[in-house]
């Protein structure tokens, strides 16, 4: 068995709490946490038995690791992720990569001339029918794409309850519905499809209580020739995610809250549907973790490179762009 990988997790808010339960869930990584906040750093240390406690970067910089998994919010992801690389240690960011384009090209040159690895953590990238339905798609065993439909929603208060009070609250921080959730959506099918080329885009805030971020998006995007519309609420009380992709010679749906895709090839014809076993919520990011770990050991490639992430982010940006100002975007 090789050696257990030694990994920094940099904060320990929900998602870092995530990362670092999962890590260890691998059985290949001996991890260390980095928090500012007291109480939650002393009671996640106590709860997940870390032995390496850090309440600075700079003092835990000062011990010697192979990764770090950087969770704070989004607006300073750049400049730690920076400082890392500098150190020639590898990286999985989450997302989405920043709220601005500020500093990535530095960050891209630092990686570069550190050899160091970089993998972004769209998690639908490691979800079992995410990868079916991509294969699917890819295949064209239903003929070329035409057309793609995703509609999503869930009461986000019910699985989020701390929202108000954490960087959901501000788009400066990479809050709202655009920043926080969709953009794991349009990340997934930008890989699936091909990137969005340009987009025009309509969001309001119209239920959350306690912020005044977008809680509700609607976007029609172009994929070169190939047209798609994304819509997203986080109110309503059923959680699901469906998304479409009409064929050439056949239709492809996949709904993740029945954990199935199915496909049909004629008018006249009923969906035939292809089960998998439900996945648990920290499934994917145990796999995430494991492939970012292969990453590592330079045996398998990384799930999502920096540069599809900085794709996703333009994207993002054009969304917000677009939904303010009432206008169509090209996505360079």
């Amino acid at each position: 068995m090789s050696k257990l990988k030694k990994v920094l997790v940099i904060g320990v808010g929900s998602i870092g709490e995530r990362h670092l339960r999962c890590f260890q869930q691998t059985g290949r990584a001996e991890v260390g946490i980095c928090e500012l906040n007291n109480s939650l750093r002393e009671n996640v240390a106590r709860d997940y038995k870390v032995k390496s406690v850090f309440e600075n970067l700079d003092s835990a910089l000062n011990e010697k690791w192979d990764a770090a998994v950087i969770c704070t919010p989004a607006h300073i992801h750049i400049p730690i992720a920076i400082q890392i690389a500098k150190k020639g240690i590898d990286l999985l960011i989450e997302k989405p990569l920043s709220t601005s384009l500020d500093g990535i090209d530095e960050l891209i040159k630092t990686i570069d001339e550190n050899q160091v690895i970089a993998v972004i953590a769209y998690v639908l990238r490691a979800h079992p029918l995410f990868n079916l339905f991509r294969e699917v798609i890819q295949s064209e065993r239903f003929g070329k794409p035409l057309h793609l439909a995703a509609s999503s929603g869930q009461n986000f208060p019910f699985f989020r309850p701390a929202y108000r009070d954490i960087y959901y609250k501000d788009r400066a921080t990479g809050g709202g519905a655009i920043q926080d959730a969709l953009t794991h959506l349009i990340n997934a099918m930008e890989w699936t499809v091909g990137p969005i080329t340009s987009l025009t885009a309509d969001a309001s805030h119209q239920k959350l209580e306690g912020v005044e971020v977008e809680d509700t998006v609607n976007v029609i995007t172009r994929h070169g020739q190939m047209l798609g519309s994304f819509s997203l609420n986080q109110y309503q009380d059923a959680n699901e995610l469906t998304v479409t992709v009409t064929c050439e010679k056949g239709t492809v749906r996949m709904e993740v809250h029945k954990s199935r895709w199915r496909w049909v090839d004629h008018p006249e014809k009923e969906w035939n549907d292809e089960p998998i076993e439900p996945v648990e919520r920290d499934t994917g990011f145990i796999k995430q973790a494991d492939l970012f770990l292969d990453a590592v050991e330079k045996s398998a490639p990384p799930l999502c490179t920096i540069e599809e992430a900085f794709q996703t982010l333009k994207v993002n940006l054009a969304i917000l762009d677009a939904s303010d100002n009432h206008i169509w975007k090209t996505i360079s």
